[in-house]
């Protein structure tokens, strides 16, 4: 690292440019990973001048793997500079553009470089306002690239059209494993993206993990995806959370884990599944499914009998591992069954966002910060192990070095 730590400050004085202290810093430590370049904006973030610098640096390098700029002031014209090392570096594999404020221009250059990228593995876009137009580029470019795998592009503004161009495309592109459209902008209430996110579903036989976050699904989507999924053999992670899902959506996932034996993660976070719901999908838990390894209820307005169901249903199956159930009622009865679980060593501690404490002889609950995607936001997209308890599905899906 001292020999890019050198580059990188001639580079600077090549191009009349300041060195960045943070760039400085994390060259110049000797044990921060080879694998890759954590920048992520702190108290002094990086601009479109120092991300040429570090472009530049790297062009020719083959050491570092990932690229960590989240949260920086990077625009359409970082976006280039980034677009023209993506055409030249060979060993970049992950690259980390989360919270910038590069918008659609931007999007363009980037999605171009991509075409004759053959290294890139993992994008993470989320939170650029790259609207329809940049977001149709990308679609446009899993057209032409074969080897990336993981494409982040939650609360970039996407709207219906260009929801539509990526369930287009997704429906035979061959190498994208991971894909997450969470929180688009859409205005119609009649869910015509469900129709096509179904439809693509039924035929494509690659995508492992689909995140479909506010959407603003209802128990008629859900119905949609599920007849989806009774022909889909490799989805390992649906995640569906706040979203407008009832005690009817509930069911059809429940029919859905009677006979599908490959979903793993189950993500129903903030909808309003209650009671019945939750019957619905401890039954199926209890009596057929033995693929299901997460499910989080959180924020459901489950009371005990619903989360007693799902605390039963862990009894009986000893596939599901992890349960996530804080925001709901949580009432004596299931303080009790979830001590239970927790001293029988049936529930590990870290597999759950609960915690036991006794208040008089009294047992409570309390919530402990872990989760499917607790860290999401501050966790790099290539360093998902430095706390796997908050980011479980990252290490249960096995992503090691992906989003």
């Amino acid at each position: 690292m001292v020999s890019l730590l050198q580059r990188y400050s001639t580079v600077c004085a090549d191009l009349q440019l300041a060195t960045s202290p943070d760039v400085l810093r994390v060259l110049r430590e000797s044990g921060r990973s080879r694998s890759g370049i954590r920048l992520p904006g702190g108290c002094g973030r990086l601009r479109d001048d120092d991300v040429l610098a570090l472009c530049v640096t790297l062009r020719q390098d083959v050491t570092v793997a990932g690229l960590d700029l989240r949260y920086n002031r990077v625009t359409d014209e970082g976006a280039q500079h980034l677009a023209d090392l993506l055409q030249h570096n060979v060993a970049i594999e992950h690259l980390d553009l989360m919270c910038n404020d590069i918008e659609a221009e931007g999007a363009e250059l980037l999605a171009n470089s991509l075409h004759g990228n053959s290294t890139l593995r993992s994008l993470r876009m989320a939170g650029n306002k790259i609207a329809s137009r940049g977001s149709m580029r990308f679609a446009a470019m899993l057209q032409v690239n074969s080897t990336l795998r993981a494409l982040d592009m939650s609360d970039c503004d996407l709207d219906t059209q260009s929801l539509i161009g990526f369930t287009i495309v997704l429906s035979t592109n061959k190498s994208i494993q991971a894909v997450d459209l969470s929180r688009p902008l859409l205005f119609s209430h009649q869910e015509e993206t469900m129709v096509h996110l179904a439809r693509m579903l039924q035929v494509n036989q690659h995508l492992q993990e689909l995140h479909l976050g506010q959407h603003g699904m209802t128990d008629s989507g859900v119905e949609r995806l599920c007849e989806a999924l009774r022909r889909n053999s490799v989805l390992r992670y649906l995640d569906l959370r706040c979203n407008c899902i009832t005690r009817d959506g509930a069911k059809c996932l429940a029919e859905i884990l009677r006979h599908n034996s490959t979903l793993e993660i189950l993500d129903l976070s903030s909808n309003r599944i209650e009671d019945d719901g939750a019957g619905h999908l401890s039954k199926a838990i209890a009596q057929h499914n033995r693929s299901l390894r997460a499910l989080s209820v959180t924020s459901n307005s489950i009371a005990s009998r619903g989360l007693l169901l799902l605390t039963e249903a862990m009894q009986v199956n000893p596939s599901l591992s992890h349960i996530y159930i804080w925001g709901n009622k949580l009432e004596e009865p299931l303080c009790t069954a979830v001590s239970s679980l927790l001293q029988s060593g049936r529930l590990c501690q870290e597999a759950t966002d609960v915690s036991l404490y006794e208040v008089d002889g009294q047992q409570c609950l309390a919530e402990v910060f872990h989760g499917l995607r607790r860290h999401y936001y501050w966790t790099s997209n290539f360093d998902v192990h430095g706390d796997s308890a908050a980011n479980s599905a990252l290490v249960l899906m096995g992503w090691d070095t992906m989003f």
